[in-house]
């Protein structure tokens, strides 16, 4: 770039070559042209269905609500417009003064945290400037139209403040060529070469997803699971219609007598924890004396459709207990559920005290509701009448497409997970980081409809199992008759299960409740090796009262909580014995961790 480029913020955005410039628009048209056929084709055979139209029926039917209340009286009204058009008028006449050569301070800043906004012309350029300043407030303006209409119910205002959140992300002027000074200086800079990679992107991922957009986070091409993702050693030596079971070797002389059960998330794969040998929780586990069995869930298809919550605890959790029994020769167990497995091992855990099982004697539970009442951002996807029609949609194959599920995750961060991997993909053309985190994220799964639907229906949208009228096998479940000792990590920054979600199912048990709450969010929160030297973690005893007046008397540790859980495993008890092998008293050893049942792709 010459000096005079430098000098004059305008000439950074010329084009250098008008007839490269052209011939690469012209190749852009084409390729978009092979994006749109990618669209198009599934369509027409009718191998891919559109739910668009009802996905917009339920935002703007929210939305409406909204509108209704700031309209139906002429007062509100016009008291909305003025608080708008003011912090217009107040843009307009602070840039006047800019351009007037006077130091002005912004009419509105983004939040210090916000990525979108960092290249310095959005500050310096007085058109970019003014741009984003528009683009805040807009935004804030209508988030506060949902937050302070006071005549709908909570459930619509919480929808309402995620579709209008979802809406003034997509457009924001970061995600547009024309309105994003560091793409518009890139694609005058490159004649638009990157456009024509970002199509030719976009069609290979619209082509993945047989129709429907899948959008590259990682590069895939980069990691195979029992290559480089997974591979602590170890056999699967149970196998059913739901799932297998994994034992791993062992790395020391000696190990707790009770054996470690983890019992991790249907909604994605269990190597979550297992990602590197640097990552590993599975591998940091056994290194420190655990027998560590862990189940390995099916990726269903219509065969599953029919297998509920019941059969997951059945053939899932009981009959893993029974193998670990067998391969051992103890009774006792410690057990780990992570999300929905957590989730599901509660479920167990109250019917096991109900029908006098004692197998169980420890639990942990990473991230895991049982009190839905604060759920976070999922529970906009619930209510009778998205569950009826996500049922009917389930009723066609016999399970929910995994890439359903992993839109709703994504959608819950689509400032981190969906719109800079939009702009580094299709408008930078930009191939993603190999990433494991992402790549695992991207490994979706399917949802089996009985299971699913009994999930959504009996956990977020009725909170039935702290009511005590979640009915599993006809037994009614009462989780205060789980009396064993319960650790309950939860994270500061997790927008699935949130903290005050976990703290407050903590006072459901009937046992004595170590509640925990770790830095960072749903993953990076649980997924710290001590060696990172990262985060840090809460302790402050009993999950009593009010959540806030536990942390603010709790005490913070620098560092990960994982040497902390296993001083706690080992206060139950510390008895160890000899090491035991996978294969051991003839158990029948299938196939090598990571098992086949986790590199099905959905």
């Amino acid at each position: 770039m010459s000096e005079a480029h430098d000098n004059s913020p305008m000439l950074r955005y010329i084009v250098e070559n008008p007839e490269a410039f052209a011939q690469n628009l012209a190749r852009v048209v084409e390729e978009g042209g092979k994006a749109l056929a990618a669209y198009v084709r599934p369509r027409e055979t009718g191998e891919a269905q559109d739910a668009m139209a009802d996905q917009i029926t339920e935002v703007v039917k929210t939305l409406s609500r909204v509108g209704e209340y700031w309209m139906k009286d002429p007062q509100r009204t016009i008291d909305a417009q003025t608080r708008l058009m003011n912090g217009y008028m107040d843009l307009w006449n602070g840039t006047l003064k800019r351009m007037s050569g006077e130091e002005v301070k912004p009419t509105v800043e983004p939040d210090p945290r916000d990525k979108r906004f960092r290249d310095d012309d959005w500050t310096e350029n007085r058109f970019f400037d003014f741009l984003k300043q528009l683009y805040l407030i807009t935004t804030r303006w209508a988030e506060m139209m949902v937050a302070e209409a006071a005549e709908i119910d909570e459930h619509t205002r919480h929808k309402a403040d995620f579709y209008v959140r979802q809406i003034t992300n997509a457009l924001s002027p970061s995600n547009f060529l024309l309105t994003n000074p560091e793409l518009l200086r890139e694609t005058l800079g490159c004649n638009a070469q990157n456009l024509v990679r970002g199509m030719q992107m976009l069609a290979e991922d619209i082509e993945a997803g047989r129709g429907d957009l899948r959008i590259r986070q990682s590069d895939g091409t980069q990691f195979k699971v029992g290559e480089n993702l997974a591979t602590t050693p170890g056999k699967v030596i149970m196998q059913n219609d739901v799932c297998q079971l994994i034992q791993y070797e062992p790395t020391t002389e000696k190990v707790l007598k009770r054996p470690l059960l983890i019992v991790p998330p249907w909604i994605n794969k269990f190597y979550i924890l297992d990602l590197n040998p640097e990552k590993s929780f599975i591998r940091w586990a056994v290194e420190h004396g655990h027998t560590v069995f862990v189940i390995s869930w099916v990726n269903p298809d219509e065969c599953q459709a029919r297998k509920s919550f019941e059969h997951y605890m059945r053939e899932g959790i009981f009959e893993s207990l029974d193998k670990i029994r067998r391969a051992t020769q103890v009774e006792e167990v410690n057990a780990i559920g992570y999300c929905v497995g957590g989730t599901l091992l509660a479920v167990a855990l109250a019917w096991m005290a109900a029908h006098g099982d004692e197998r169980i004697k420890t639990a942990t539970f990473f991230t895991a509701q049982v009190d839905f009442r604060h759920a976070g951002d999922l529970k906009v996807f619930v209510d009778e009448e998205q569950i009826a029609a996500l049922e009917k949609q389930m009723q066609q194959k016999g399970y929910l497409d995994g890439r359903k599920m992993a839109a709703a995750f994504n959608m819950l961060r689509s400032n981190d997970l969906i719109w800079p991997y939009v702009i580094n993909n299709y408008l930078r053309g930009k191939d993603p980081f190999p990433f494991d985190l992402l790549y695992w994220n991207s490994d979706s799964t399917r949802m089996p409809a009985a299971n699913h639907s009994f999930y959504l229906r009996n956990c977020y949208l009725e909170n039935r199992l702290t009511a005590g009228t979640m009915e599993i096998a006809g037994e009614k479940l009462d989780l205060s008759k789980v009396k064993i000792p319960v650790f309950n990590l939860a994270t500061r920054e997790d927008h699935i299960a949130p903290a005050l979600s976990v703290f407050e199912g903590s006072k459901y048990f009937g046992g004595d409740v170590h509640y925990v709450l770790a830095g960072s969010g749903h993953i990076a929160g649980v997924v710290n090796p001590p060696e990172k030297k990262k985060y840090q973690y809460w302790t402050g005893g009993k999950a009593e009262g009010a959540f806030q007046d536990w942390l603010a008397h709790a005490t913070e540790t620098p560092g990960s909580w994982w040497q902390h859980w296993d001083d706690w495993i080992r206060a139950q008890d510390s008895t160890e014995v000899k090491a035991r092998k996978p294969g051991a008293r003839r158990v029948k050893i299938i196939e090598d961790a990571p098992g086949a049942y986790v590199k099905m792709q959905a």
